[in-house]
């Protein structure tokens, strides 16, 4: 099956544009997005579009009191490589809370949930996720953990599957920031499927709200676990870079 870029997901991200610049023009509002086009979409190290270029877009609002909730979606390519299987598009919402306490201290709880829009064959393990997570922080080091309370990603019988993830974004040379990233996923009921992945790059802020990142990307997932129909292995080392608008 031929991939193809996400009409819905073009419209869904479009119809965001006006919303967050109006939000954009009071800078006392608690509404804040982003728009973001990569070169290759890869959650927990593994190519969500077959090392293909993706486009990314999310609203998140923030409360004065820490409680937070958003949305975010990107174009896919991973489901549509199975026959039969039309999702082109990832939709998550979530929300949570987040505070800080003693000196440089952070903490943020939540809840995601990974929705894959679509059409699938009779007998097909929905990849639909949900995930609540927990994160501590110390200054720009953070360690967070995630649990299914579902089946995870189209894993049949995998709830209590998990992830953790270390990462650290260190700004440096006045618009520049390190970011390192090593993390554990690890699939209940399906030892293969286990594996660490890891990141290292840079992000550089530019003028008008425009970000540009680039990371090394690389994992040591099982090749005939995470191989896809067009006999693509997921989990290769790869470069990523990343162009975002904030608003």
């Amino acid at each position: 099956m031929k991939r193809r870029f996400s009409a819905s997901l073009s419209i869904a991200l479009l119809a965001l544009v006006p919303l967050a610049a109006v939000h954009a023009e009071d800078a006392a509002s608690p509404v804040t997005g982003s728009l973001a086009i990569t070169s290759d979409y890869t959650f927990r190290g593994l190519s969500q579009t077959n090392r293909k270029p993706a486009l990314q877009g999310g609203l998140q609002y923030d409360h004065g009191s820490g409680f937070y909730a958003g949305v975010w979606a990107s174009s896919i390519s991973w489901l549509s490589d199975y026959e039969g299987v039309s999702s082109g598009v990832e939709v998550d919402g979530y929300f949570g809370f987040k505070g800080t306490f003693a000196e440089d201290w952070s903490w943020d709880v939540g809840v995601n949930r990974y929705q894959y829009p679509g059409k699938y064959p009779d007998g097909f393990v929905s990849p639909n996720t949900t995930e609540v997570y927990a994160s501590l922080g110390f200054k720009t080091l953070a360690v967070k953990y995630w649990y299914g309370i579902t089946n995870i990603f189209g894993f049949s019988d995998s709830e209590h599957s998990d992830y953790i993830e270390l990462n650290l974004n260190q700004p440096f040379a006045g618009i520049w920031t390190l970011n390192a990233h090593v993390g554990r996923q690890t699939v209940d009921g399906f030892g293969d499927a286990d594996y660490n992945d890891w990141k290292l790059g840079a992000t550089v802020g530019l003028p008008h709200g425009f970000s540009l990142a680039a990371a090394y990307v690389d994992t040591n997932a099982e090749r005939a676990v995470y191989t896809n129909a067009y006999d693509k292995y997921l989990g290769k080392q790869t470069v990523v870079v990343t162009l975002t608008k904030a608003f």
